[in-house]
């Protein structure tokens, strides 16, 4: 009552011969597997405010021209170059004092008691802005 599909004759030893083809199908699984995952990854690599934060061991870097610093002081309130500015003003007066637009190297000095949020606003501000040369200022490290 069984059919038989296929004729052995000719063929080595009992079933079927090996196949000799490669079963690609298992290697797309794992690069579509690879590709969505850096797909995924990319972006989050690249997301957050670009800062260049120094080592605080390191030596001064020389600069060809002085760099606009904004200070946040404790209260929250801040200043560009000795001047008070408000959040709002901080991207206006930082465009005034710019030479180099937006490739100008801006320096944020942050009190230690200063607020996180405080010092994120205005690096988030400037970044905003088109700024991507942010650096925060730290003092050297003292040697016991």
């Amino acid at each position: 009552m069984g059919m038989a599909l296929g004729n052995n004759k000719g063929k080595r030893g009992r079933g079927r011969a090996p196949i000799s083809e490669i079963n690609i199908t298992p290697m797309v699984d794992v690069m579509l597997v690879l590709l969505i995952v850096f797909m995924v990854a990319a972006p989050l690599m690249t997301m957050g405010v670009p800062i260049d934060l120094p080592e605080t061991r390191a030596q001064a870097m020389p600069l060809q021209t002085k760099p606009i610093t904004v200070t946040v002081e404790p209260s929250g309130a801040l200043s560009i170059e000795g001047e008070q500015v408000t959040l709002e003003t901080l991207v206006s007066s930082v465009e005034a004092l710019a030479v180099e637009g937006t490739d100008e190297r801006l320096y944020v000095r942050g009190d230690t008691t200063a607020a996180y949020g405080a010092i994120m606003e205005v690096m988030g501000e400037l970044s905003a802005a088109g700024y991507s040369r942010i650096g925060l200022v730290t003092v050297p490290a003292r040697t016991p």
